[in-house]
C-alpha cells in the first residue's frame, strides 16, 4: 500500500504517473510564460489557465471552478510596470489539475487546491523577481556589445530571457504539483467539515477579496461605478430573458 505521504505514494493512489506531471508541468511552463514574455495573450489568466489544467485531468469543469475562485482574487493585482504581483499562470494549473485529480465531492478537495494554488503563484512572484535580476546581470555583460549596436546581443539576451522564463514555469510547476499531491492525498481522508460549508468559505473569502477590488476601482477610476452597473444591469436582463 502506497504511502500518500510522500510524493511518489500520491502518484501512485490517484493513478497518476510522471508523464501527466510532465504534460502539466508543460501547460504550466507555456502559461507561465505568457504572464510577462510571449505572447500576453490573457491565456495565463485564472480563469483559462486553471480551466485548461482541469481538462488535461479530464475534467475541465473543475478547473473552471477553481479558475474562478482564483480570477476573483486576482482582480486584486494590477500587473502593471514594475509591480510586483503574482505569477498566476503556473499556479493556476497547479489549482485547477489539483482539484480536478479528486473525486467528486472530496471534502477539502477546493480549499486545499485553491490553498496551494495560492502559495504556488505567491512564490512563482519571487521567481520571476529572481529571474529579473538575472536578465539585469547578462544585459549587464554585454553592455558593450549592446552600445556597440550588436543585434546578436540584443537576440540572445531575449532568447536567454525566455528561455529561463520557460524553465522556470516547468520547474514550478513539477515542485508545486510534487509537494501539494502528498498533502492532499494525506489531508482530504481526514477532512471533517462539511464539504458545503468549506465551498462556501472558499468563495466567500475569494468574493470578498474582489469586492475590495471593485471597491478601490471605484475611488480611481473615472465612471467606473456607472460601468460597472451597466455591466451588471446586462448581465441581470440576459439571464432573465434567456
Amino acid at each position: 500500500m502506497p504511502d500518500p505521504r510522500s510524493a511518489l505514494g500520491a502518484l501512485e493512489a490517484l493513478r497518476l504517473g510522471n508523464a501527466m506531471i510532465l504534460r502539466f508541468a508543460v501547460l504550466g511552463a507555456v502559461l507561465g510564460l505568457d504572464v510577462v514574455s510571449f505572447p500576453q495573450a490573457m491565456i495565463s489568466r485564472p480563469l483559462v489557465a486553471a480551466t485548461l489544467g482541469g481538462a488535461l485531468a479530464g475534467e475541465p469543469g473543475r478547473g473552471l471552478l477553481v479558475g474562478a475562485v482564483l480570477e476573483l482574487v486576482a482582480l486584486e493585482t494590477l500587473p502593471v510596470g514594475a509591480s510586483r504581483y503574482p505569477e498566476w499562470g503556473s499556479a493556476s494549473v497547479v489549482g485547477g489539475a489539483l482539484y480536478a485529480l479528486h473525486p467528486e465531492g472530496a471534502a477539502g478537495a477546493l480549499v486545499l487546491a485553491v490553498t496551494c494554488a495560492l502559495a504556488t503563484a505567491w512564490i512563482g512572484g519571487e521567481s520571476m523577481i529572481l529571474l529579473r535580476r538575472l536578465n539585469g546581470q547578462l544585459a549587464r555583460a554585454q553592455a558593450a556589445a549592446l552600445h556597440a549596436g550588436s543585434g546578436r546581443s540584443v537576440s540572445m539576451l531575449q532568447f536567454a530571457g525566455l528561455g529561463f522564463d520557460l524553465a522556470r514555469g516547468f520547474a514550478l510547476t513539477v515542485i508545486a504539483l510534487y509537494l501539494s499531491l502528498p498533502l492532499l492525498a494525506s489531508t482530504v481522508g481526514h477532512w471533517g467539515a462539511d464539504p458545503r460549508l468549506s465551498r462556501a468559505v472558499v468563495v466567500s473569502v475569494a468574493a470578498t477579496v474582489a469586492g475590495s477590488a471593485v471597491w478601490k476601482l471605484f475611488h480611481m477610476v473615472p465612471r467606473a461605478r456607472l460601468l460597472f452597473a451597466i455591466g451588471i444591469s446586462a448581465g441581470l436582463l440576459r439571464l432573465a430573458f434567456r
